[in-house]
């Protein structure tokens, strides 16, 4: 597991965190959120000839999916996956929190979704699909167990986590899937959230302040 890259990228105003999953030894890859203004996770992959084999949505807000038709206009046959939750999201600038913007968002439509347990695998590596709601209803995060790496979208930020005054959203239910899905990891497992720096387990069981 040694070769497993997370590449990540801070994408538009929102700052957001998305993703490029690859390994060193095949060029196939992931893309894990597609936020504002795209363009250099295109060039990384472009630039490093990898053939991206699936977006991977974490959720569907709008900072994390404003750049979907972009990959679909780079890419137009690669899979879009998200939680079954969250499907109509991808389409509906209420539901994505877009409505308000000059140019609310309607994304492409999901080709497939996920479910709480599934395995995804990029070439040999199995990563596991935990639902992590609360954020939002479809929330997931990705877990590579071997690596010991896991992206866990806005449920879990370094020192916060996920908003919750969305009219989606469910204070008591982020709590449970913090404390369920993502506090029994391991110590040594870093995390990459959709805002801000990575982190560890460890560190934001001794030190975050909402937990």
């Amino acid at each position: 597991m040694n070769d497993l890259t997370i590449q990540s990228f801070c994408l538009g105003d929102w700052q957001t965190n998305c993703f490029v999953v690859h390994q060193a030894s095949s060029p196939n890859c992931w893309i894990v959120d597609a936020g504002f203004e795209p363009d250099p996770l295109i060039a990384y992959i472009q630039d490093n000839k990898l053939n991206p084999t699936h977006v991977i949505q974490t959720h569907a807000h709008v900072d994390h999916i404003a750049g979907l038709g972009q990959i679909r206009e780079t890419w137009p046959d690669i899979p879009i996956l998200i939680h079954e939750a969250e499907k109509d999201f991808l389409t509906d600038p209420m539901l994505n929190l877009s409505i308000a913007l000059a140019d609310p968002i309607v994304a492409p439509q999901a080709t497939e979704t996920l479910t709480h347990g599934q395995v995804l695998h990029l070439n040999d590596i199995a990563f596991e699909v935990r639902h992590t709601p609360g954020h939002s209803p479809g929330g997931i995060s990705l877990i590579q167990h071997q690596a010991k790496q896991a992206i866990v979208g806005d449920a879990l930020f370094a020192g916060s986590i996920g908003r919750t005054d969305f009219p989606t959203s469910n204070h008591e239910q982020l709590m449970q899937s913090i404390e369920t899905q993502l506090m029994t990891l391991p110590d040594d497992m870093t995390i990459y959230p959709g805002h801000g720096p990575i982190s560890l387990i460890s560190r934001e069981r001794a030190t975050n302040p909402f937990l």
